[in-house]
């Protein structure tokens, strides 16, 4: 027993190990999104495989040999589904609340919408609509509100030009502006909820650009003053505003007809002075809300590896699907997260230590899922699996493919579908290995003598007669 225990904790361990590979790339690598996107819903494609076929098949093929009618059988599978589903959901939502929310960029914009508080200044309501700003609650753009006011202007009215005094920053709330350079020369067009007139706050010289009413619009204009009070309380937003100022500059650099000499000049004013993007703002304010991140985490964890625990006999009999999709799944998750908590200030020591309790608690699981719920002819047992089963399947619903296409688009389906096909080859292949094995049965079972028997809705194991 006690062999099996280190060999189940191994496994647990190699499954959980690749989270470190992904911190490891999120603290030291960008890769493109289009990748991750791409492993993780290959990922999602592999678990759902694995909940089709390792768990909930043979859960239920379980059940009817133990005598269940076929629609108990069903009735009980998918009890057991629904409830780890609705403990999985109300703990993400817990974890959330309390800042894991930020693990998943999809997911941060769906809770910041639900959670918005309806802002008592109809001019709050404007500013939360900007880009630079979303990320602050009502009671931080309040601070705005006295060094704010309320501009409209027609089509064709000059907002400013080029060599103009000014150290107002606006924000669009409705209509569109055009920017010219020095010479007239176009270089942007400018919608709801963008900003214009950062290059003089960054430069501290006279206005860049020309910017010009499309049409009817509305601005709001804040005072340099009103902005440094913000930036002085959210270090985020001056980052972000450097950010925007050095993008802009540089893309008018690379311009055909652009004025070299200037916007050389506001690129190096802007460059190096960025700081984090709004998204991470909320995990410097606290550690609890990094250790959020990292619960959220373990809660994505412990229902996969509880199930590798429990399918466990050998290193010749493994449940590869799942872990499969639980090692690839990791890496993206681990590498966004790792990001985020090393932009808002965590040291790489106390990244790694955070992920290796995600990896502690892969192992545990694993342990408990073989101590506890790995008894095939236990109907607590079978429905324990199946309640992880319906975690699992939660958790690639509510997170990983979402996720997934958020990052790479629609095209990610296709890398899902792979990911599938692959976890079905693997299974086929476990399968047919199981055949070949003197004396087991459809299920696995070693019953010398036995053979499955269909009668009416039940499958029993009967043994054959001479």
């Amino acid at each position: 027993m006690t062999y099996e225990i280190l060999a189940v904790g191994l496994v647990g361990l190699f499954t959980t190990m690749s989270v470190l590979i992904g911190a490891y790339v999120g603290l030291f690598y960008s890769l493109p999104e289009r990748l991750l996107s791409g492993i993780l819903a290959f990922a999602a494609g592999s678990l759902i495989a694995a909940l089709a076929i390792d768990l909930s098949y043979d859960g239920a093929e379980a059940l009817l040999t133990q005598g269940f009618g076929l629609r108990l059988a069903w009735i009980t599978m998918a009890s057991g589904f629904a409830l780890g589903a609705i403990i999985y959901y109300v703990a993400s939502v817990f974890l959330e609340s309390h800042g894991a929310a930020l693990r998943f960029r999809r997911r941060l914009m769906e809770y910041t919408r639900l959670t918005a508080t309806k802002p008592a200044d109809a001019r709050i309501g404007m500013l939360a609509k900007c880009a630079l700003l979303k990320h602050l609650n009502p009671d931080d753009l309040k601070l705005l509100l006295p060094h704010m006011q309320t501009r409209q202007h027609q089509a064709g009215d000059t907002i400013f030009r080029a060599g103009d005094s000014g150290d107002t920053l606006h924000i669009i709330v409705e209509g569109s502006v055009d920017v010219e350079d020095t010479n007239g020369h176009a270089l942007a067009t400018l919608g709801p909820g963008e900003v214009f007139g950062e290059m003089a706050l960054i430069d501290g010289r006279r206005r860049s650009a020309t910017v010009i009413a499309s049409g009817a619009a509305t601005f709001l204009e804040i005072d340099k003053a009103g902005f440094e009070l913000l930036a002085e309380k959210d270090e985020a937003l001056r980052g972000e505003i450097h950010e925007l100022a050095r993008k802009r500059s540089l893309a008018n650099l690379k311009g055909s007809n652009a004025d070299h000499s200037l916007w050389a000049r506001i690129y190096h004013a802007a460059q190096g002075k960025s700081g984090m993007p709004g998204e991470t703002a909320e995990v410097s304010k606290g550690k609890g809300i990094g250790l959020a991140i990292i619960f959220g985490n373990i809660l994505d964890t412990i229902p996969g590896c509880l199930v590798i625990g429990a399918k466990f006999s050998s290193f010749d009999n493994m449940s590869a699907t799942l872990m499969v999709g639980m090692f690839l799944g990791g890496i993206p998750e681990s590498a966004a997260s790792a990001t985020l908590l090393k932009r808002a200030g965590y040291s790489t020591a106390a990244v790694y230590r955070m992920w290796s309790t995600v990896i502690l608690a892969g192992v545990v699981s694993a342990i408990a899922g073989k101590l506890f719920i790995s008894d095939p002819d236990s109907l607590f047992a079978i429905v324990m699996q199946a309640i992880a089963a319906g975690a699992i399947l939660a958790m690639v619903s509510h997170a990983m493919i979402p996720e997934a296409i958020h990052k790479g688009g629609s095209i990610s389906v296709m890398p899902v579908v792979l990911g599938f096909l692959f976890a079905l080859y693997l299974a086929i292949e476990e399968a047919q290995m199981r055949k070949t094995e003197p004396g087991t049965t459809s299920s696995g079972y070693h019953e010398e003598g036995m053979q499955p028997v269909i009668t009416g809705h039940r499958l029993d194991y009967t043994r054959a007669s001479a």
